[in-house]
């Protein structure tokens, strides 16, 4: 009986209490009758995604300094994540590729730019 008289202020203060309430979201879309409307201040860049990365290998476990094979082993790891990090270095963005594909494909369609003789 003790516990719940003391449970109970707490309960009703926590419920009595103010509840925190979001503001409501600005959207800057036109109202349908076609009336003046304003936007709301855009807050920034958008956030962009990052360039996605081929994963990586990494030591786990214990090392036994006294087995070659685990030098060999941590050795072809280092090689291949020299590897990745090249091809990431070297690798084309899609959407370089996508709009070389385009450019190329548009010039095949109309022509080039070169003169109409």
């Amino acid at each position: 009986m003790k516990r719940i008289v003391l449970l109970l202020p707490l309960f009703l203060i926590t419920m009595c209490g103010e509840a925190p309430v979001t503001p409501p979201a600005q959207a800057c879309s036109p109202p349908l009758d076609g009336s003046d409307f304003t936007c709301p201040p855009f807050d920034g860049d958008f956030p962009t995604k990052p360039k996605p990365l081929i994963p990586t290998q990494s030591v786990k476990g214990e090392i036994d300094v006294w087995n070659p094979t685990h030098f060999i082993q941590m050795q072809q790891m280092f090689e291949r994540n020299k590897q990745i990090a090249e091809i990431e270095k070297n690798a084309t963005k899609p959407s370089d590729a996508i709009n070389s594909a385009l450019d190329n494909f548009w010039e095949k369609q109309d022509g080039s730019n070169g003169s109409t003789k």
